[in-house]
């Protein structure tokens, strides 16, 4: 929330300056985010009074006039803004004067007509960041030849406040002031709010059928409203100064009473309402279009704000087009109300929307507020746009409002938690300045929270109200005493950051991804996954927990082909979610992705995309890590997001553990990604197994080689093959490598040349040719059984 320094102090004056208060509400627990001045240096700009216009004689579009700038004699200056008149009261810019960006304001001639000056627009001044259509017109009241700087109270600050979802009550200038009153031991005194008198009957009717998400709802008919009348400067500035844009004087004033007293508003146009108010959950099939012209089918968990002929709201959340504010609107019908944080929370988000008022109901707003809220909107939309009020009219269900906390505060549990014995006086003191109720009593105190402050409800929370308002700084520091044994090191286990080193070494980096998804491109990825949907997503396309590290390296690799990188080596490490809430699975896995060409550019480099066997190499890399090569399998599979025939199963010991292949064409497609990637994903835990290194001697007798050639069918697996040579191959049978794989002249079409080279070493003597030749032909008998292969020449 941003809110204007001297819009605070008209609440709550602390001797401090504005980066005092924002170092002190920081260390309260309300983190600053910035504190800026709110408009541009600029110098020689006064206000004047226009008081004669004409037209150029050479130019359509610009007009001469004279102003009353205060120095005695009017000033010539020529002016292109089509809103200026006569009589106006306006910033005026003076030979001299410099405006921001360094402009200077010098005597000038346009179209042969010399000007002595400007008058300035809002976005010349600074004051706004899109072109202003005209100039600034100030009010009629302005006071000619003073300085507009002292005059519009430039010299002010901005503080930004980023607050915890805890602190709803913080999102008010009353919230704020509250808390710098008590941490300053200062009052806090804002405007005069009574009810204001009706002056006619006219009422409309008000039903609440979801009591339990609203159990109050105020209205009030205001009758013959101006909304063609401009919003006082002084509104608009304010308004600006929080970060919000001026629109007209009812939902100006509405946004004015949300941002100074915390309680989101709503006007109606009573013209467009018919039968009665009716709160109560969205039916099925039922639309509304929205403020911001956007139509959306309602959910039955919605609440709305209907009359006899459907929709006109989302509750706390934004009115509907049909039955808003219009400049053809006369009679208003004010909105003031309760939602029960519960049933806003989320809401907008689903909607893909986010606006103030949601904001602040789903973090909790005061349910005592709504009645004072309305009367101060009343008093200032009389003000403003004239016309006259009728009664409130309120429906209320007093059992579904939160009660207050009542929770007790034991003394020797204060001292324990801060370390420090406060004394009673003060501890009561700061409790009753936070505004709760306090009955001291002997073992410490009995507390009732205050209507506003949802977030206090157990001891821990008064703790922490009396610890940051006496001030952290104060509390002493105190290490922790342990006797802390080492953990022993246990050598099978790899650990997760040699995993990473080693794909940082292959030239990988490692990306960090959400662990929510999109549920679309889960879906894309993997259709048969389960996995838990957010109640509160950040947005719609962050709303379910990953079942995989392939949704977030494909995001990624999106976000990098999207801005010019072309090759792309990420991995990642985290827990992916399977199953629903109640039967959830959380298992860490490591996953990686590569896309673009197998080298680096370069002079030197060739230009060959990655494929499967790339990024298998550099799996394996990974899996040699642990010393025990020959735990892990690769079997062909299938999965729904890999390419068929380019997809292996990962096997450790038997079981799968994992995945690896390239990206699904029709996946490919349906993402918009017009580059082939290959992705694996892998158990961490099953990667984090190891061989302890034990020392074997060397045999000091010859090795003995046999090279071995055999034609298999294409679909015949090498490993197969591996599997058959190493049962028949003998306890001397010291390595065994593939060395050559080879289709084409000489090899029967569908069939392929696989040699192996075998290699034999006794520990304790020399092997003779007759046993490698026994264990030779066991070889190729067990193959030419089991594999249907055939010895080659």
């Amino acid at each position: 929330m941003k809110f204007s320094e001297q819009w605070l102090r008209e609440w709550v004056a602390p001797q401090l300056d504005a980066q005092a208060i924002a170092d002190q509400i920081t260390m309260a627990g309300l983190e600053v985010d910035a504190v800026e001045a709110v408009a541009a240096a600029f110098s020689g700009v006064v206000v004047a009074e226009v008081l004669s216009k004409e037209k150029h004689p050479d130019a359509d579009k610009l007009n001469v006039c004279t102003v009353d700038d205060g120095t005695g004699a009017p000033v010539q200056v020529v002016c292109g803004a089509a809103n200026v008149a006569v009589g106006q009261k306006i910033p005026f810019a003076q030979v001299g004067g410099v405006l921001p960006g360094d402009f200077k304001i010098k005597k000038a001639k346009l179209r042969g007509v010399e000007s002595n000056g400007m008058i300035c627009s809002a976005s010349e001044l600074g004051l706004e960041e899109e072109t202003s259509p005209g100039i600034l017109v100030l009010s009629e009241a302005a006071p000619v030849g003073v300085s507009f700087r002292e005059y519009m109270q430039l010299d002010d600050m901005t503080i930004e406040v980023d607050l915890t979802p805890n602190r709803g009550d913080c999102l008010s200038i009353k919230g704020l002031a509250r808390e710098v009153g008590v941490l300053n031991r200062l009052p806090v005194s804002g405007p005069q709010i009574t009810p204001v008198p009706a002056t006619i009957d006219d009422t409309f009717p008000v039903r609440v059928d979801a009591a339990e998400q609203c159990p109050r709802y105020l209205g009030r008919v205001i009758k013959g409203v101006d909304v063609q009348v401009e919003t006082p400067l002084w509104m608009v500035e304010r308004l600006r100064r929080s970060g919000v844009r001026s629109i007209d004087p009812v939902v100006d004033v509405t946004n004015y009473v949300m941002l100074e007293l915390g309680q989101p508003l709503h006007a109606f146009d009573r013209d467009n309402l018919h039968g009665s108010i009716c709160v109560r959950m969205a039916q099925s099939s039922e639309r509304l279009t929205l403020l911001d012209g956007q139509d959306v089918a309602l959910r039955q968990d919605t609440l709305l704000i209907t009359d006899e002929r459907g929709p006109l709201a989302m509750a706390g959340v934004m009115g509907g087009e049909n039955s808003g504010v219009s400049e053809k609107t006369h009679t208003i019908f004010l909105e003031s109300a309760f939602f029960a944080p519960l049933a806003i929370a989320g809401k907008a988000r689903s909607y893909g929307l986010h606006t103030d008022a949601s904001h602040r109901y789903e973090r909790g707003v005061d349910p005592e507020l709504a009645s004072s809220a309305i009367e101060r909107a009343t008093q200032l939309l009389l003000e403003i746009c004239g016309g006259q009020a009728g009664p409130v009219t309120e429906a209320v269900h007093q059992q579904a409002i939160p009660a207050p906390k009542t929770i007790m505060l034991r003394e020797a549990r204060l001292e324990a938690a801060l370390s420090k014995q406060l004394p009673g006086d003060e501890v009561s003191d700061i409790l009753e300045r936070l505004g709760l109720q306090v009955e001291r009593l002997a073992e410490g105190w009995k507390v009732k929270a205050a209507s506003w402050r949802f977030d206090i409800a157990i001891e821990e929370d008064l703790i922490e109200e009396v610890a940051r308002v006496h001030g952290y700084n104060n509390l002493p520091v105190r290490r922790p005493a342990a006797r802390l044994a080492l953990r022993p090191a246990n050598e099978s286990t790899l650990t997760l950051a040699r995993l990473r080193n080693q794909l940082v070494a292959r030239g990988y980096q490692e990306a960090v991804t959400y662990s929510f998804v999109a549920p679309d491109l889960q879906a894309a990825l993997l259709p048969d996954a389960v996995s838990p949907v957010l109640a509160n997503p950040i947005s719609a396309d962050l709303s379910v927990m990953r079942a995989s590290l392939f949704p977030g390296l494909v995001r990624a690799l999106e976000h990098n082909l999207n801005r010019q990188q072309s090759r792309v080596r990420l991995f990642e490490t985290g827990l992916v979610f399977n199953g629903p809430l109640d039967d959830l699975s959380q298992v860490p896995m490591m996953g990686a992705l590569v896309c673009g060409g197998r080298e680096a550019e370069g002079w030197s480099g060739g230009k060959a995309a990655v494929d499967f066997y790339d990024l298998k190499g550099d799996l394996e890399s990974v899996l040699a890590l642990g010393g025990a090569a020959e735990d892990w399998r690769f079997e062909p599979g299938e999965h729904s997001a890999l390419h068929p025939g380019q997809t292996a199963k990962v096997l450790h010991k038997g079981k799968p553990v994992g995945w690896i292949g390239t990206l699904h064409p029709q996946v490919r497609a349906k993402l918009g990604l017009k580059v082939d990637a290959v992705l694996f994903e892998v158990r961490l835990d099953a990667l984090s197994q190891g061989a302890v290194p034990a020392f074997e001697p060397l045999s000091r007798y010859p090795e003995v080689r046999r090279d071995l050639a055999f034609t298999v069918k294409e679909e015949t697996p090498v490993q197969a093959l591996l599997d058959c040579a190493k049962s028949q191959a003998g306890e001397s049978l010291k390595d065994i490598k593939l060395f050559d794989v080879y289709a084409g002249k000489g090899v029967a079409e569908g069939h392929k040349s696989i040699a192996l080279g075998l290699t034999w070493q006794h520990a304790s003597r020399t092997l003779n040719d007759e046993e490698i030749n026994q264990l030779v032909d066991a070889i190729v008998t067990t193959v030419r059984t089991e594999l249907n292969a055939d010895l080659r020449g």
